[in-house]
């Protein structure tokens, strides 16, 4: 995808045990797995589905972190975004910095807490597949404070919320130039724990969403939310052995056209 500014384009998954999470995740979405040759790299793991980059996994960086997966945004300028999300009540995790000649990445919280990236593509683009089975199909924002999150990620992104009900909730379809590039989920009710921070949740696009639930069951990973229906198509919340969230979806035809 060329040019995707302001568009979450890449996901990768930080994990204390990667040749195990590689294993679960290339049987789990068939993806083939390519290591970074760069040995300073730590093995940072590129999955691919017929030779496009599709999503990447890499160790933990520090002890405090638990496995988890990374929603990425591309930007034109990873400096320019930094300065943006300070400006609007963020906070940065890690200052813009070159990867390897690949791009440049920084790390953020929002406004409320969730924390987020940026990748300004240097000779890695970013994701090169979508709307196909084991690809990115959603990026999900879930927080406590939606009113806040419209306000800043439509200043630092320039997102237009489009907000919708979603049974007793409103649910918000983050647009961008008439494009629907991400959503928005309140933390309303008792199911969601206290202790439970805002976060984004990544969606990959199955074939057969009670299948792959059922088969990641069998290769060690935990289903949290059973295969249900939704407006956009019938998905299910996993965790992988090692304890990372993720969610997948077999998106409604009309939803992969648009």
């Amino acid at each position: 995808m060329a040019n995707a500014f302001g568009v979450p384009t890449w996901v990768d998954l930080s994990t204390t045990d990667l040749k195990s999470a590689t294993e679960f995740y290339t049987q789990l979405f068939g993806w083939d797995a390519e290591v970074t040759p760069e040995p300073e790299a730590g093995g940072y793991t590129t999955y691919l589905i017929d030779g496009k980059q599709v999503a990447g996994a890499g160790p933990i960086q520090g002890e405090s972190q638990p496995p988890m997966w990374t929603t990425y945004v591309e930007t034109a300028d990873a400096a320019a975004t930094a300065a943006k999300v300070v400006e609007f009540g963020g906070s940065v995790l890690l200052e813009p910095f070159d990867v390897l000649g690949y791009g440049k990445m920084a790390v953020f919280l929002d406004q409320a807490g969730a924390m987020f990236a940026v990748w300004q593509p240097g000779t890695h683009g970013g994701g090169e597949i979508f709307r196909k089975p084991g690809t990115l199909a959603w990026n999900e924002l879930t927080t406590r404070d939606p009113e806040g999150s419209k306000i800043f990620y439509g200043s630092v992104f320039g997102w237009k919320p489009q907000d919708m009900p979603l049974g007793p909730v409103i649910y918000t379809e983050f647009q961008l130039d008439g494009a629907r590039v991400a959503g928005m989920m309140p933390m309303e009710g008792d199911e969601w724990p206290e202790d439970l921070p805002p976060h984004w949740m990544v969606y990959f696009h199955v074939a057969d969403c009670d299948a792959a639930a059922a088969h990641a069951q069998e290769l060690g990973g935990t289903v949290s939310i059973p295969p249900t229906d939704i407006p956009p198509g019938r998905f299910a919340v996993l965790s992988d052995p090692q304890g990372a969230f993720f969610s997948i979806i077999t998106v409604t035809p009309d939803r992969l056209t648009a």
